[in-house]
């Protein structure tokens, strides 16, 4: 379920976003960045592809929902003639 991470980016920075999520997922391999200074090396955690595709997902709907869609937050049915053949 989506938190809100990226409520506050720009629609700009959100796309920039999925794209690289889109990158990652379609090559296969996780992101990673790192530091190199000598002789060590350090490796940096990121959200994991997914969340940040939910996430991002998730600030569009909300930013900008005329271009990227509302979020569904109401569903009815009719299920009164379910007992008819």
């Amino acid at each position: 379920m989506a938190k809100g991470l990226f409520i506050t980016f720009t629609e700009a920075q959100l796309l920039t976003l999925r794209d690289n999520a889109f990158a990652a997922l379609s090559a296969g391999s996780q992101v990673v960045s790192w530091s190199d200074s000598g002789t060590s090396v350090g490796k940096t955690i990121t959200l994991p592809t997914d969340t940040v595709l939910e996430e991002v997902n998730h600030a569009l709907r909300v930013r900008f929902p005329l271009t990227y869609g509302a979020k569904l937050r109401h569903l009815s049915a009719d299920l009164s003639n379910l007992d008819q053949p």
